[in-house]
């Protein structure tokens, strides 16, 4: 009997496995009465992420230039009250099992040590063909930071991190990252599928960040987007400038 599994086009299985993932996170997506703010713009080159540590980079590295469509600079942000950590706690618990606030039905990481330090590997377990490797570039007592790896849906960086907001605590997510490849870049920029999925799985994480920390979300999560085509940030005068490392998106 023939395996008419092999003869199934590549992309009919990515849209197959991208569609089962996204039916799992819109139906808890339809059912959270989380509010969500957000707002798209264009940006420019002071969107670009922080240059990578020299020492971070190898062959195995993916970065920006290796990407495909728009760059998109998402900022996801939340006011945490009634914690009972402070933000050097809640980021130390989060870089010890990042597992405690991923959406457990989308998405996995999987780590060989017990914290996160420069230099060290992790791999994001997603419901699609690809996996994300990703490498932790920077790391402060309120901080961290990873930079995708060959073979990651996307290229770029994203930054985890909190500070003390009066009595309260301020969480956010900050990602500089464009598809990793054209077939990505379809699914994401054209169809949207990889995008909302994204979306809603950091959405998620900053409510799992909430709990974490034992508080609770105040007004729900701000999303703010800035697009930035690739024929702006590769102009030469990018890289004379230095990106602008803002806690929020202008």
């Amino acid at each position: 009997m023939r395996n008419l599994g092999s003869h199934v086009p590549q992309w009919a299985t990515i849209l197959f496995r991208w569609s089962l993932g996204m039916v799992l996170v819109s139906w808890r997506y339809l059912w959270q009465i989380m509010p969500l703010h957000r707002t798209v713009q264009v940006g420019d080159v002071d969107d670009l992420p922080p240059p990578l540590p020299g020492h971070c980079i190898d062959e195995c590295s993916q970065p920006l230039e290796r990407g495909a469509g728009p760059l998109f600079h998402r900022v996801f942000a939340v006011c945490i009250d009634g914690t009972t950590m402070t933000a050097q706690e809640l980021i130390s618990t989060l870089a010890a099992d990042l597992n405690r606030a991923v959406p457990s039905e989308v998405t996995s990481v999987d780590k060989d040590s017990d914290g996160l330090a420069v230099g060290d590997e992790l791999t994001v377990r997603m419901p699609g063909p690809w996996d994300g490797p990703v490498r932790v570039v920077d790391r402060t007592e309120t901080s961290f930071r990873l930079a995708t790896l060959l073979n990651h849906m996307e290229a770029g960086q994203i930054e985890f991190r909190a500070w003390p907001r009066g009595s309260s605590l301020q969480f956010e997510i900050e990602a500089w990252a464009r598809p990793g490849s054209p077939m990505v870049n379809l699914l994401y920029t054209h169809l949207r599928l990889a995008k909302e999925i994204q979306l809603n799985m950091w959405v998620r994480f900053c409510q799992g960040a909430a709990e974490v920390a034992g508080g609770r979300v105040r007004g729900g999560v701000t999303i703010n987007t800035r697009v930035v085509e690739e024929s702006q940030w590769r102009r030469p005068a990018a890289q004379d400038r230095a990106p602008a490392r803002a806690g929020l998106i202008r």
